[in-house]
């Protein structure tokens, strides 16, 4: 069936980096529409960024400079590179796929920034 799995989400220091991935299955991955959301304590879930199936990208404009995300169709990978990780970017990412009407998500990975 069709599912994402997220990883590499964990602790790090203000000013640190980290790099989620998402691995994608059951679906046909290259016709996809990506994207990273995250959700912070009491908050609404918001864009992070988006990377289309022809490899266009957008950016929330709180992480634009600051993180990138790619996408491996070969290995039905996405990921997320986070540097200059601030306090403000704690929150728990989820990774999302679209396609016409259907939206998948995964079960999500907290990013906790702090000293």
């Amino acid at each position: 069936q069709a599912q994402l799995v997220e990883s590499g989400g964990g602790l790090v220091q203000p000013g640190g980096s980290l790099r989620l991935s998402c691995a994608a299955s059951g679906i046909y991955f290259r016709v996809y529409d990506m994207g990273w959301y995250r959700q912070a304590p009491g908050k609404q879930r918001e864009l992070v960024a988006g990377i289309s199936r022809g490899s266009n990208t957008e950016y929330g404009d709180s992480v634009k400079g600051r993180f990138t995300i790619s996408r491996d169709n070969a290995k039905n990978m996405v990921s997320l590179q986070m540097n200059s990780l601030k306090a403000e970017d704690t929150a728990d990412y989820y990774c999302n796929a679209k396609y016409n009407s259907r939206s998948l998500w995964g079960q999500g990975t907290q990013v906790t920034v702090s000293a």
